[in-house]
């Protein structure tokens, strides 16, 4: 797991390519079992966060997506990254009907945007990332 005794970090990125490069770096530390929790509004860069992690880990960072009309896209590389997208969820058994416990039971990452929907599902020793808009470039990205 990676280390999460770092109560909390804060780290502003002033484009998409930092936004990025942050979950590049992430993506270094992580280790199978990991869960993240992205919280922010519309256009904050969860997305672009996820792009980031995703090519860390070793996938087409054009494979990244947030999920349409399913909850949850699963993405190979380095480490298997299952990624939620739950802002369309209407029901916390959405979840469980496609086997939200089975996908924290596997090898791989997950990373959950609107992770905030499911936050009493989410293991105790989830990483949680709030990003918050300062300007149209500019984000604060809280990490506990």
């Amino acid at each position: 797991m990676m280390d999460t005794q770092k109560a909390r970090e804060v780290i502003i990125t002033r484009s998409v390519d930092e936004t990025m490069d942050l979950g590049g770096k992430m993506a270094d530390r992580l280790r199978s079992g990991d869960v993240i929790s992205l919280s922010g509004p519309l256009g904050a860069g969860k997305t672009c966060f996820i792009k980031g992690l995703a090519q860390g880990l070793g996938i087409n960072v054009n494979d990244v997506r947030s999920p349409s009309f399913t909850l949850v896209n699963e993405l190979y590389g380095r480490l298997p990254l299952y990624h939620f997208d739950l802002y369309r969820m209407k029901n916390i058994n959405e979840l469980y009907e496609i086997g939200w416990d089975d996908y924290l039971m596997r090898d791989g990452v997950t990373v959950v945007e609107w992770g905030e929907k499911a936050e009493n599902l989410l293991p105790r020793e989830s990483i949680k990332i709030e990003i918050e808009i300062i300007s149209d470039e500019t984000r604060r990205i809280i990490i506990s």
